[in-house]
């Protein structure tokens, strides 16, 4: 008894650190973003300028030396693609942002309409590179299929991220956990694939990482059970996606695991008209 009221002490502190870091990482992507916008749009106007450049060198062009002329070519060239690939990134800078944004401080049980590839594939990469950041040598090959041409779907947005994200860390953490004991020949892989039609959306993210026994399967849900070596997980990230899914979106969580194989979650959530 005493042994599991000290590891609940220590499960409990690791969740309020893991809110204090939410709050944290709430307000370093607020301040952030201001920067970034001054990124893109500075990036913008230097590229209506260099159209407006392209123009007057267009008008002089016959008076210029051939290498001259070449030499400008290329320049303006290497330059238009240089903006153009800093407004892409920062433009996807602040769509993470937005999205940490919206899960700290979204507004509670608010169905939105959204986009939903959108989603799943930023919460995807960025359970991969915080993975990334915290184990050293870690890869995995990812493989994603998104529904072309997706309709927007009325869900809560900052919630579906959440579940995304958790099941996208026990999923890299699965086969990283495999990789520390397998042999040479064994290549981590997860595939994660969303689809819809008229009825309902699917999300079904899978892995040949470590599997579950018959044990882990029966306390999957269960508050503070988890795996994972003390500090590294909670023991809530299940029963936190199952309500998400079931209770707030009113959809269902399965799952098939083979031990030493791998794992599959399905998520399915009815479309709301």
């Amino acid at each position: 008894m005493e042994q599991e009221i000290e590891l609940l002490k220590q499960q409990l502190s690791s969740q309020e650190k893991l809110a204090s870091l939410g709050l944290l990482s709430a307000g370093i992507a607020h301040e952030i973003q201001n920067p970034l916008n001054f990124v893109i749009n500075f990036s913008k106007m230097s590229g209506k300028l260099l159209s407006d450049l392209e123009e007057i060198v267009g008008d002089i062009e016959d008076k210029l030396p051939d290498d001259d002329r070449e030499d400008l070519e290329d320049i303006m060239t290497d330059l238009k693609d240089n903006l153009s690939k800093i407004a892409e990134h920062g433009e996807r800078a602040i769509s993470i942002i937005q999205g940490i944004l919206l899960v700290s401080r979204g507004k509670e049980n608010e169905f939105i309409p959204s986009n939903i590839n959108k989603i799943v594939k930023e919460y995807v990469w960025l359970s991969y590179h915080a993975m990334r950041a915290n184990y050293k040598g870690f890869n995995v090959s990812i493989h994603e299929q998104y529904q072309e041409n997706m309709p927007l779907i009325l869900v809560i947005p900052q919630d579906l991220s959440r579940a995304i994200l958790n099941l996208m860390n026990n999923a890299f953490y699965a086969v990283w956990s495999k990789s520390q004991t397998a042999g040479e020949g064994y290549q981590p892989e997860i595939s994660v694939n969303v689809n819809t039609d008229s009825s309902q959306l699917t999300i079904i993210i899978s892995d040949n990482g470590v599997g579950m026994s018959d044990e882990v399967k029966q306390k999957l849900y269960e508050n503070f059970f988890t795996t994972k070596p003390i500090g590294q997980g909670t023991g809530l990230g299940m029963n936190i996606i199952r309500d998400i899914i079931e209770n707030k979106h009113g959809g269902r969580i399965t799952f098939e695991s083979v031990e030493g194989e791998g794992t599959q979650f399905t998520l399915t959530i009815p479309v709301k008209k």
